[in-house]
């Protein structure tokens, strides 16, 4: 179905030169929110997803301008620019190098602010959740005035993979990062480029246990000072009320981070598909009482 008000396609260009595209979602005249609302796609996925693009229908509809953003990881392969010496630089799920993608959020806030909005909230859906929380914890841009966790990693990453890691050292340190290695994965074939494994492995430990359920000394979400939103959908989804509960009670324990809200989304699966109103209703409410009031 065609948009209800004005959508419009905008491109940013982060510090390394690496180009991103986004869609606008502007609200109707009158209604506009200060705040603008930032979403992050996840692994393997782009900015106009169905889903992506019926949310940002949704939220503008409430007042809120909202951009649809790609990072450099998005869908499973793409070519992030060419060097002027002519070389090749892929991005996407198999090639992109994760931590460099703080950069083009960075960039998507440097042009909310650029068109009026000095204040942003930040939703990071499935893996762009650990994008999100890396730029934030890193930067701790006060523009910045809430994280959305929509559907991301909240527990512990999982154990290195020894022989994957020696794969990837190897491959990396003779200049073949690109290549791709097959992940040890039973049911179906799957595949990451060394630099991009061992750029996972290489991952802070701050950011490995950000919620600090591991008991982490130093969680990633120490060093985040606007309030979060964490939420997962009922139905076909990565995590449940179940991580929430453990999420709060991590965070109870912990001295001087921000405030943590959870909730559900009901009925819609991993991209909440036909939930859009539902979405926009959960991060709109919590915006104003517990972003907007602080």
């Amino acid at each position: 179905m065609p948009g209800k008000f004005p959508e419009q396609m905008v491109y940013v260009q982060a510090s390394d030169d690496v180009m991103d595209a986004g869609l606008l979602f502007a609200p109707p005249k009158g209604s506009s929110n200060p705040i603008a609302i930032i979403w992050v796609h996840g692994w393997g996925t782009n900015f106009y997803n169905p889903s992506y693009v019926a949310i940002g229908r949704a939220l503008a509809a409430k007042g809120f301008t909202t951009i649809s953003v790609n990072t450099r990881m998005h869908d499973i392969g793409n070519v992030e620019k060419y060097t002027p010496f002519g070389q090749r630089i892929r991005g996407g799920g198999y090639w992109g190098v994760t931590s460099d993608d703080a950069l083009d959020i960075g960039s998507w806030v440097d042009y909310a602010d650029h068109i009026g909005f000095k204040r942003v909230v930040v939703v990071g859906h499935s893996a762009g959740w650990a994008s999100v929380a890396h730029y934030q914890g890193e930067t701790r841009d006060p523009r910045v005035i809430g994280l959305v966790l929509a559907s991301g990693m909240t527990g512990v990453a999982g154990k290195a993979d020894t022989d994957l890691q020696a794969q990837a050292m190897k491959l990396v340190a003779k200049g073949s990062g690109e290549e791709l290695i097959r992940l040890p994965n039973p049911s179906f074939p799957s595949y990451v480029s060394a630099a991009t494994e061992l750029d996972m492995e290489n991952t802070p430990p701050p950011y490995k246990d950000f919620f600090g359920i591991g008991h982490s000394p130093f969680p990633g979400v120490l060093r985040v000072k606007c309030p979060i939103l964490a939420f997962f959908d009922t139905t076909d989804d990565v995590g449940g009320q179940g991580d929430l509960d453990a999420v709060k009670a991590s965070v109870q324990r912990l001295h001087g981070v921000p405030k943590l809200d959870t909730t559900m989304i009901a009925g819609g699966g991993h991209e909440y598909n036909g939930e859009a109103a539902q979405v926009a209703d959960k991060i709109t409410h919590w915006i104003a009482g517990n972003v907007l009031k602080r």
